[in-house]
């Protein structure tokens, strides 16, 4: 995975503000490149340091294996949430996600600019890098 792709993705999770989530394929779709899985590998490879647990499946499910660190964001953060999360507090068990009707993101006009640079740029480098690979195999 190119290193442009990793760096613009993190850029925009660092957008989300807390108590909002937006899905994988949200992500790509802001992006205008790649798709839910691309960026479900870069946030799991390179997504420690940026807001992960705003970053989920489009059930609002939370990143597998991190629910409970999840949860504990989500309830601090305010974030809206739907199902038996009480019950996994105390258990572990039950099912609950993200509202993500409710809690889904949706960027000012300030956040689109900077969504739309950060865009933009990964365009740039991504063109600028394909223009040097066909040089190189010309």
């Amino acid at each position: 995975m190119r290193i442009e792709y990793v760096e613009a993705v993190l850029a925009l999770v660092r957008l989300v503000p807390a108590g909002s989530a937006v899905s994988y394929g949200d992500v790509a779709e802001l992006l205008g490149t790649g798709g839910p899985r691309q960026v479900g590998s870069v946030m799991s490879h390179y997504g420690s340091a940026v807001p992960w647990w705003r970053i989920l499946k489009a059930s609002g499910q939370a990143p597998e294996g991190h629910e409970a660190e999840a949860l504990r964001h989500y309830l601090r953060e305010g974030t809206v949430l739907t199902g038996a999360y009480e019950a996994y507090l105390c258990t572990g068990e039950g099912s609950w996600r993200v509202d993500l009707s409710t809690s889904r993101w949706a960027p000012t006009d300030d956040a689109f600019d900077q969504i739309e640079a950060i865009a933009g740029e990964l365009q740039r480098r991504l063109r600028t890098l394909s223009v040097a690979d066909d040089g190189m195999s010309a």
